[in-house]
């Protein structure tokens, strides 16, 4: 091929990927209505939460934008059904912290975060709150990390699961305080709580919205909460790292993501509306109401973000000897 030749395959290549590009964006927004997956059942914080972007979200697309909930295994029911759903925009996955970034070093989840789901956007965090009942004798953290470390001492921990945010928070602190609380799992954060406030186990690394109104009641003592700073709504407890461990944190968080074949230019349109959705203040409200954090990112932004939690957790894993239930 002389290079005359190669200038003219070379010219229509790239037009053809340019066509490719604009073909591919102008199929924004989707011709169907638009799913999104949510790895939990309804009426928990992240189904909340995706119901008021998804409603907000399909205003501003003009197109019907419907939370389908397949709650089950920790949310990798959702993520493994995401992860092999079709790949032409009209899937979104509002994809959690397990299933992304801790699930996958646990057990086989039957897909790569990484190659079989696609940045889009972040989308909230939330922080824990460390509570206990009153019969621990705890009221800060200092008090509870000496109560675990005297001699014989079998200090327990409530998680919604092995794996679970709260269970990794658990064991992120243990290793950071140089302590050894056992770990109890429950399938959810009501069964959890209800041992808690029966004070069957001594500890809890909680949702706020659900620690909270127990704690107003005064039957549950609040003695950190595992954010790099205190949340707006909790500005009366410290958190873990101010309280003697600097650079603690352990977030929950949910971020946007869909099927890994989905081509680039719908995946930039829908970070770019995903994005004015998590910044609309009547939205910002709405989560901060619920307890949660508007967190938008670009999708280059998401992957870093997405690549250090994996670092961390996995090592956390390792160390821990963490294993499924």
């Amino acid at each position: 091929m002389n290079k005359r030749q190669l200038i003219r395959s070379a010219t229509a290549l790239a037009c053809a990927a340019l066509a490719a590009g604009l073909v591919q964006a102008q199929d924004f927004p989707p011709k169907k209505p638009v799913t999104m997956v949510v790895g939990f059942a309804a009426g928990g914080a992240a189904d909340a939460a995706a119901r008021l972007i998804a409603k907000k979200l399909g205003e501003n697309v003009g197109q019907t934008v419907v939370v389908d909930n397949k709650g089950g295994a920790g949310g990798n029911i959702a993520h493994q059904f995401t992860a092999k759903g079709p790949a032409d925009g009209s899937l979104l996955l509002f994809g959690s912290i397990g299933p992304l970034t801790i699930a996958p070093h646990l057990m086989k989840v039957g897909y790569d975060p990484f190659k079989d789901l696609a940045p889009v956007s972040g989308g909230v965090n939330f922080p824990n709150v460390l509570v206990v009942h009153k019969g621990v004798g705890a009221k800060t953290l200092a008090e509870f990390v000496a109560l675990s470390k005297k001699p014989g001492a079998k200090v327990e921990f409530a998680s919604t699961g092995a794996g679970s945010a709260s269970h990794l928070a658990g064991e992120l602190f243990n290793q950071q305080a140089k302590i050894d609380m056992v770990h109890v799992p429950y399938k959810g954060g009501a069964p959890a709580l209800q041992d808690l406030l029966g004070e069957r186990i001594a500890s809890y690394f909680a949702a706020p919205p659900t620690a909270m109104p127990h704690v107003e009641a005064g039957k549950l003592i609040p003695l950190a909460t595992t954010g790099p700073k205190r949340p707006a709504y909790l500005p009366n407890i410290p958190t873990v790292a101010e309280s003697g461990y600097p650079g603690f944190e352990a977030l929950n968080w949910y971020a946007f993501v869909a099927p890994g074949k989905t081509p680039a230019p719908i995946l930039d349109r829908w970070n770019v509306e995903i994005v004015k959705v998590l910044n609309d203040p009547e939205v910002k409200k709405a989560l901060e109401a619920h307890g949660l954090t508007p967190q938008p990112t670009t999708r280059a932004e998401l992957t870093t973000f997405m690549k250090k939690e994996d670092a961390k957790w996995s090592a956390i894993v390792k160390e821990r000897n963490i294993k499924a239930n």
